[in-house]
Parts: C-alpha cells; structure tokens; sequence
C-alpha cells in the first residue's frame, strides 16, 4: 500500500512542498531515500522506538519511505511525524481519511511527544497558498502561525493527538492553536515579552545628537555616532530602538519567517513578531554570524536578517575586521543579502537600519581639548578603517561630546521618548501613504526613480545642494541621500515640499564624508 503525507522544507523564508511516500511489500528491511540528511537518518530508529512504546508493530517487510523531490536535500528532524503516520497509515494500524489535507511536521520524542521545529510559519504559509485544509505542527510552533486565521493550525504535543485529528471521528477543536492552554496564556496581557528600552528623558544633554537619530528613526536613515568614550553613544543607540514607530503587517511576516526559519521564533507571546528587532552583536562576530552561512545547504540567517524591519547596533565599529565592515556594503545597498555554496544560492531579506558608533581616534578623546594622545597618523589611520564606500551608505554622521559637568550634576528636564515617538509615528505615517503600493515603508528605501519623483527640489535648493556638492566634493550616492533626508525633514515638520532649510540641515549630517578637508583629522 501506498501512502503519501505532506511536508515542507524552508530554502530562506520560503518553504517548498515534500511529499513523504511510504509504500510496503514483501521483503525485509526499512529503506529511506531522497537526499536525506544525518538526522532524517536517524530519524528511523527514533520513530520505530516511538511507535513501539505506543503499542504500534513494526510489520516484518520491506518499507520504503521516499523523500520527494528525491533531488532536492532534506535536513532536520521535522520529517519524524510524517514519517510515522506513513508507517501507521501504510501498514493499517488505523484509518486516517484526512491524512492527504493537511501539511503536517514535527520532531518525535521517544515516548511519543512531539517536538518544536523551525520554519514553521512559512510551512503553515504555505500550506494556506496550497489549499491544503490546515497545518498541524508541534504547539511551540504553531504558536508562531496563531494570527492565520484562515485555516486551520493545530498545534499538537503528541504523537496521539495527531491521530484523532486525522481520523476524523472525533471533535478536535480544543487542539486548533487558538484554542489552546498555551495561546492564551502567551497572549495574555503582559505576556507579550517586549524589550525595554532607554528613555531620552534619562539622558541629559546632546540635543543635537537626539535630533539626529529622531530624523534617522523617522525616515529609517543608517546613522553613525561619533565620539568620546561615555559621551553617550551607546545610550543613544538603544533609546533609538524605542521610538521606532510600529512594524507594518508586511515587515512584520517578513521579520518573523526570518526568525522562524533560524529556529528562534517567539519565545513569549503569540503570533507575528511586532515589535522592531534590535540586534547588537559583538564586534569580534565573524563574517558568517554577521550575514549568514552554513554548511550544505543549510543555510541560517545572519545578523543583517535577524536585524530586518528593526536595528543592527555594532558598537566600536572601527575596532571591527575590515572584511566584515566591507561586507556590509551588498546588504546596507540591496536590503538583501543573498548567500552562495556550491549546491545553494539562498536570499534573506535584510532591510535595516543600521546604528554604528566608534570612538574618534585610538584613545577616544580626539576633540576634546588637550586630551587626545594619538599622533595624527594614528587617527588618519584609525578612521581610514571605514572605506569611502561604507561612510557613502551611512546617511547621518553624529559627533558626540560630553556633557558638561554643570548640566550632568544639576540635571534638567528632558523631552520623554513617547513625546519624540509621536513626532516620529507621524512622519511614517505620511510616508505610508506616499508609498502605498509600492511595497517600501520609508524615505531611506527609495530608488532614484522614486526620489525623483518624491524629492522635487526648487532652484533654489537645486543651487544650495550644487554649491555643497561643489565644496565637499560628495558622491552621487551621497547626493541622493542629503535628498532622502531632506525629505524625512520636511515629513517631521509637516512640509510638502522640500525647501532649502531641509537641504542646509540634511547636508550638515555628511561631514565624515571630506573629514581631512573639514579638518576633523
């Protein structure tokens, strides 16, 4: 008898169908084919100890299972359930009418439990688009697919629930996600694990500083903090992440099949990651934990994709590798940073805002007064490790100081996050109906063809920008971004049109890009 049960394998946050066939006849022996991995492998003796301690035989003849399409690699432990029921369903141990309706993975312990696997929002995606009934996965997962509302996704924690759903007989609506133990409680109120962030209230001082990364929050402009060690740019940088305004629903599907696919879905809560991610790996991260690799082709997600929709803070950027700087250059530009093997090509999103900060010099205390102890060939040398092109793709360049001690003793009142988030919440919201349609969220995603004609610039702007362009001697990618910019300006004040005021102030944010000429070094 032949039997067929219905899979998935994700290749970035896209899963593809894999039919697990199970036919029996007469001969001794259990055969798995189709380009299984080391761990579907092993799932054999995992699956028959499971069905075993379950009361089910092993029938005494030849079982082949195959994995199709047999040339496409399988990897994972997700395959032991299909491969389970196909055992069940082919030997008739129990009727399973519903068997071919729905996709169905998931890791088998050895008393029958079922197990989380990663990917399973794009499986349960997938699923949908295919017509299939539902999806059942393991609960932890299917917690990750709670808010499709428009099939059905059992979230199951044995391998016997399985088998009441697909037989059919019985009324299994306690194990839909949505109606389990385990979705209520994650979605309960104060359940839903956001991250805290610093308050712009409780850091005095650099008011310069917060109005840059206030127009870097509005428009999703890469940023750089300069500065003095304990000048505050660290404090900065986080307090940034909290007056980012919310994901859009598209930005929040892509940023959670990123996470699921890495197998590190929602640990608390329910549903789609909503709150904007904010990573800040170590600078000593290697290229591969930065953008991504794996062996064969299983390849994970980096860093520049766990960021996507939400932030990448590297802290002490020009401390780290040069390659792994360099790297980032195919992603700050694509928003995409696509991996090759020699038997893989794999695409993960990676459009975020990235949130650099590096001291001046080697001693960090270039600019402020006498304090310095680097040579000038030090300090050439050290901000020479950021290449033209890196310093190109960075839209806003801040030079932080430290307070004084007179405004850090006394103290004095500052502006609260929520205050700079509503300001920054309505700038997006003008450019969620600027770009309605055309599948970009903010002023830093234009294309030149959508700056030109979201960015009209006057004659008189036109002759400012020439006359600055002239001066610093700026690249034609730099020239681009002063008008990206400029507009987020004009959105933060409510100005349909940009005027040379947003010209003067979006060009005062590239001064890194003539640094020797500004004197700086």
């Amino acid at each position: 008898m032949l039997v067929y049960v219905h899979g998935a394998k994700c290749i970035g946050i896209k899963a593809v169908p894999v039919t697990v066939e199970v036919e029996m006849s007469l001969g001794v022996g259990i055969h798995l084919v189709g380009l299984a991995d080391a761990a579907v492998k092993e799932s054999l003796l995992r699956t028959v100890t499971a069905l075993q301690s379950m009361g089910f035989r092993i029938p005494g003849k030849r079982i082949i299972i195959n994995l199709a399409p047999a040339d496409m690699h399988k990897q994972g432990s997700g395959y032991d359930v299909p491969i389970a029921l196909g055992i069940i369903a082919a030997s008739g141990q129990r009727e399973l009418p519903l068997l071919g309706q729905y996709l169905i993975m998931g890791e088998l312990g050895l008393d029958g439990s079922i197990r989380e696997v990663s990917g399973a929002l794009p499986m349960a995606e997938l699923a949908m688009e295919t017509g299939f009934r539902g999806s059942i996965l393991p609960e932890r997962s299917a917690l990750e697919a709670a808010d499709f509302e428009t099939t059905e996704i059992y979230g199951v924690r044995t391998l016997d629930d399985v088998l009441r759903i697909l037989e059919g007989t019985l009324d299994c609506r306690s194990l839909l996600i949505r109606n389990t133990d385990a979705y209520k409680k994650a979605s309960a109120p104060g359940n839903e694990g956001g991250a805290s962030y610093m308050d712009f209230a409780d850091i005095i001082g650099q008011g310069a500083a917060k109005r840059g990364v206030e127009i870097a929050a509005a428009g999703a402009h890469n940023v750089m903090l300069l500065g003095a060690p304990g000048s505050g740019k660290s404090s900065i940088a986080r307090a940034l992440a909290g007056i980012l305004p919310p994901m859009s629903l598209g930005e929040s599907v892509i940023t959670s099949k990123i996470y699921s696919v890495a197998g590190i879905g929602r640990r608390e809560g329910a549903g789609l990651i909503r709150q904007r991610p904010f990573r800040a790996p170590h600078i000593s991260a290697s290229k591969v934990a930065i953008l991504g690799g794996g062996s064969g082709d299983n390849i994970l997600p980096g860093e520049v994709s766990l960021s996507s929709g939400g932030v990448l803070f590297l802290d002490e950027f020009c401390e780290a590798p040069k390659s792994t700087l360099e790297a980032l250059r195919a992603p700050l530009e694509d928003r995409k940073v696509v991996i090759s093997r020699l038997k893989a090509k794999v695409e993960y999103p990676s459009s975020f805002m990235l949130v650099a900060a590096s001291n001046p010099c080697p001693c960090g205390y270039y600019g402020e007064g006498d304090r310095c102890t680097c040579s000038p060939g030090q300090r050439i040398s050290y901000l020479s490790r950021l290449s033209g092109p890196i310093m190109d793709r960075i839209d806003i360049h801040l030079w932080l100081h430290p307070v004084d001690a007179g405004s850090l003793v006394r103290g004095q009142k500052e502006e609260p996050s929520a205050a700079v988030a509503e300001r920054v919440m309505r700038a997006h919201e003008l450019q969620k109906i600027r770009f309605k349609g055309l599948g970009i969220y903010s002023n830093a995603q234009m294309d030149s063809r959508m700056t030109e004609e979201f960015c009209p610039l006057s004659e008189d702007c036109k002759t400012l920008l020439e006359s600055i362009i002239g001066k610093l001697g700026l690249s034609a990618r730099a020239y681009t971004r002063i008008i990206k910019i400029a507009r987020t300006i004009a959105d933060l004040e409510g100005i349909a049109e940009i005027g040379p005021g947003q010209i003067a102030e979006a060009s005062s944010y590239r001064f890194l890009d003539r640094r020797e000429m500004l004197g700086l070094l």
